[in-house]
């Protein structure tokens, strides 16, 4: 039967239904780091083996990526988002019945293989739902889902766990999942390449033939992945930590801790997503180094706000300074994500964010939870977080020098 034509309509609605999975995503995702200080005393349980929970998520996430990437080139892409959403619910409702560490531990890994499958083929997706020149302001939508998602993991954990205890934030976040997973199964499946002009037959072919190979010999995709990878470990040791900081050093409680960063994140995340886009798309219209610039100069300031938070010893200068350390960091989400899509063929758009997973979290957040955790058991929290704004800068100089090689790479993408 053949399949009816996709509108713009239909296509808002498909980025809209994305976009709801993705905040599901990061809501499930994000809920751990909220139950931090109760799993700590309940299990008893070090900074470093808090931090290797996270760690469990990550690792799974990246190593189960290449495997789906490969898929999504080569197979249904709606049948992976629709398979890795039910995973991932099932795992994250499942760890609300975990009676010791290591249950807790083989649960999270499961919420990372759910969402290594979603994530390798949904902005792949949204790309061929909509025109290139619109690339930065819609997937700046799709991925505002990071930081709405990670504030609202942050306060239905910190409520529900200080409230109703760990195992009732793990299960209640869990199940809402599964009522998506009909209607992400039901999507009419766009086109591949169909958001831009098709690459020749001869190019696609090569593309498809070079596989994984052809990507590490492509300098904007290997330079943007690191600025990611360093923009990773930041974000992941922020969000893991942050709301530990405010308990220990700020004395708030669990529930007040993480409303308070959790208020903070969406609004900050939401305004430095969206200026990312806008601003990325401005720039890129008239320098093929637009989206890099954005990120670039984004990293550099960022970075000292973001030590300025650690150091102060006033609550309102802290959390103002991490009001403005996210808004920085969630202005590049939409931009060097486009630049993946920009600087690689449509055939193997899956296997490009596969590659980029894989590395920005086994150089990132996989790593930097624990990394955080070992230094704070040794030094103390407020030092260890300070590896985060050195890791921005590292980000900022690497999407320099990406772009000093994206408009070649650009044009080789486009056939």
């Amino acid at each position: 039967m053949k399949q009816r034509p996709i509108t713009p309509a239909y296509s808002r609605y498909a980025l809209t239904l994305l976009l709801g999975v993705n905040l599901l995503n990061y809501i499930d995702r994000q809920v751990l780091f909220a139950v931090f200080p109760l799993l700590k005393v309940d299990l008893q349980l070090s900074d470093t083996a808090l931090g290797l929970l996270g760690s469990a998520f990550m690792i799974s996430y990246m190593i189960l990526a290449p495997l789906f990437g490969w898929l999504g080139d080569h197979w249904s892409r709606i049948r992976l988002a629709a398979g890795g959403l039910v995973m991932w619910s099932l795992a994250t409702a499942t760890a609300g019945f975990a009676g010791n560490y290591h249950i807790l531990m083989a649960a999270r890994a499961g919420v990372g293989i759910g969402e290594a499958s979603f994530g390798t083929v949904a902005p792949g997706l949204i790309a061929d739902y909509f025109s290139k020149d619109r690339r930065g302001r819609i997937l700046s939508w799709f991925y505002v889902a990071i930081p709405v998602g990670s504030a609202l993991g942050y306060l239905l954990g910190g409520v529900l766990g200080q409230r109703f205890g760990w195992h009732a934030a793990f299960l209640l976040v869990g199940l809402p999942g599964m009522l998506l997973a009909i209607p992400i199964l039901l999507l009419r499946e766009p086109p591949r390449g169909g958001g831009e002009k098709e690459a020749s037959g001869k190019s696609s072919k090569a593309a498809v033939s070079g596989g994984y190979g052809a990507l590490l010999k492509n300098p904007s995709f290997i330079y943007n992945t690191l600025a990611m990878a360093a923009m990773t470990f930041a974000i992941g040791g922020l969000a893991q930590w942050i709301p530990s900081f405010l308990n220990r050093v700020h004395v708030l409680d669990v529930e007040k801790a993480n409303i308070l960063f959790g208020g903070v994140t969406v609004i900050a995340g939401i305004a430095g997503t969206m200026s990312g886009g806008w601003l990325g798309d401005r720039w890129q219209s008239k320098s093929p180094k637009g989206y890099l610039l954005i990120s670039g100069f984004g990293f550099l300031i960022g970075a000292p706000v973001a030590a300025l938070a650690f150091l102060s010893p006033s609550l309102g200068l802290c959390m103002t300074a991490i009001f403005f350390a996210e808004f920085f960091l969630f202005l590049n989400t939409g931009p060097l994500n486009t630049v993946i899509l920009n600087v690689t063929n449509p055939a193997i758009h899956a296997m490009a964010f596969a590659v980029n997973i894989f590395f920005i979290h086994a150089l990132g957040d996989a790593i930097s939870p624990s990394i955080l955790g070992w230094l704070s058991d040794h030094w103390g929290l407020t030092n260890a977080l300070l590896v985060t704004p050195l890791a921005m800068l590292l980000a900022g100089l690497f999407c320099f020098i990406c772009s000093r090689y994206v408009a070649a790479d650009m044009q080789r993408a486009e056939g």
